[in-house]
């Protein structure tokens, strides 16, 4: 599935993340999405029901920080991506 948000490896995000009432929002840079393989979901995340498998791993950095997560993609618009990643919801957008 093609990522339908322009992400430029230079550009700056703002990430919101989300739990429950529980929102942060913070910046972002060096943002790279991928697709995880068939080979991948299946060597690392095989005890998990299919619906809990993550689709792509998120690379960023955050505060200096390098930053990699595994979620599900939940919407893919132009505007925002948002991931589903162990309870929480990942939101990207361009600043």
């Amino acid at each position: 599935m093609d990522i339908k948000m322009p992400i430029k490896f230079h550009g700056n995000y703002r990430v919101i993340i989300r739990q429950g009432d529980w929102e942060s929002r913070e910046r972002c840079q060096k943002l790279i999405v991928r697709e995880m393989s068939p080979e991948e979901k299946n060597q690392y995340f095989k005890d998990l029901d299919e619906k809990d498998i993550p689709t792509h791993q998120i690379n960023f950095y955050d505060s200096g920080c390098r930053r990699i997560i595994e979620g599900k993609l939940k919407e893919n618009e132009e505007a925002r991506l948002v991931f589903e990643v162990q309870g929480k919801e990942y939101e990207f957008s361009p600043l």
